[in-house]
């Protein structure tokens, strides 16, 4: 006897193309040595998310970091991007550089509530206000997880930890000290939401100048409990978003006035919008005082307040104030870079 023919598979089903011509599979980087659970992990699969569905080439990305636990995650997302590791707290430095002789790729850089909010809090600060355009990403657990736990800047005052002690310092709010520097983007997010941290991510990746995201996000190990409000159970149960967010690529009306649980459409600069709808709190992110008040009332209530906190569009960009040339510094031809022989000559006369 013969044995049956084996039947023919099913055709494998071809994977959906973006805008790109590239498949969701295009935009993963390697696999995580994280902690299985960190938060940071949700947070790079959303970057993933939001790259595929903005058609982002990643060759023309630049994806930067510190140290912490929090600057190992550019390894996990578009494995086909340009990638710097910096020192600590010294990413922002390295990223303005590196847009200053390549201004037309797009700057992801993710950072910790260490590397931003102790060692780089000046670096911090000094690139929001020179409005270098990247997209800033704090991932926000208020311990130091990569050297056993410590409080970070961010850490809850009176909080205690069993092998750390009691925390006796205010927390900084990060989101407050990059509106006060002068950032045009700012919101505060939860790892858990995933759906509001990937319209966040949108939102950010389309805007002109620095946009800054407090994204909170558990640590497993070390600060994952329940009266921390970094803990994933503190999230679920106290995460109160101000508004329902859709980022919309095109539009075709921009609403300036709005009644709770209808829509304000703010338009970002080339053409996509921001569409935030009420949820019962009456709230304009365009107003820095209101953004400001915002997050010191919710501090006194206990409350994770979460969503698009603050926008503005008026500031130009480190690129526009310096007066970069359009063609990025690094493909200029030598003849518009090296002083000529003549040039050199002409400049040691004058010390003769």
């Amino acid at each position: 006897m013969t044995s049956p023919a084996p039947s023919n598979p099913a055709p494998a089903r071809p994977a959906a193309l973006n805008s790109a011509g590239l498949a969701k599979n295009d935009y993963k980087g390697l696999p995580s040595t994280l902690c299985p659970g960190c938060g940071h992990d949700s947070i790079s699969s959303r970057i993933i998310d939001a790259a595929y569905a903005l058609g982002l080439r990643p060759h023309m990305v630049l994806k930067l970091s510190g140290i912490g636990c929090s600057s190992k995650s550019p390894a996990y997302f578009l494995n086909g991007s340009h990638g710097i590791n910096t020192v600590h707290g010294r990413m922002p430095s390295v990223t303005t550089g590196a847009l200053l002789a390549q201004r037309g790729h797009t700057a992801i850089a993710v950072s910790g509530d260490g590397d931003t909010g102790s060692i780089g809090i000046g670096q911090f600060k000094h690139a929001v206000r020179r409005n270098v355009p990247m997209v800033y990403i704090i991932e926000n657990n208020g311990v130091y997880g990569l050297t056993k736990g410590q409080f970070s800047a961010t850490a809850d005052q009176g909080q205690t930890l069993k092998y750390i002690g009691t925390n006796d310092l205010p927390a900084l709010d990060l989101c407050a000290e990059a509106i006060l520097a002068g950032a045009g983007f700012v919101a505060r997010s939860f790892a858990g939401d995933a759906k509001q941290v990937t319209e966040l991510l949108k939102a950010a990746l389309s805007y002109k100048g620095i946009a800054v995201l407090d994204i909170i996000s558990p640590c497993v190990t070390f600060n994952n409990h329940d009266e921390s409000t970094k803990s994933y159970g503190y999230g679920k149960a106290h995460e109160v978003p101000i508004h329902d967010i859709t980022f919309v690529p095109e539009f075709d009306e921009i609403r300036v006035d709005y009644e709770p649980g209808e829509v304000l459409s703010v338009r970002l600069h080339d053409g996509p919008t921001v569409q935030l709808r009420k949820l019962g709190r009456d709230y304009d992110p365009r107003s820095r005082l209101s953004a400001l008040a915002l997050l010191e009332g919710a501090r006194h209530g206990g409350e994770l307040l979460t969503g698009l906190l603050y926008l503005d569009e008026t500031r130009p960009t480190l690129l526009d104030t310096q007066h970069v040339h359009d063609t990025p510094l690094a493909l200029l031809p030598e003849a518009l870079t090296r002083p000529s022989p003549q040039s050199l000559a002409d400049v040691m006369r004058q010390f003769g």
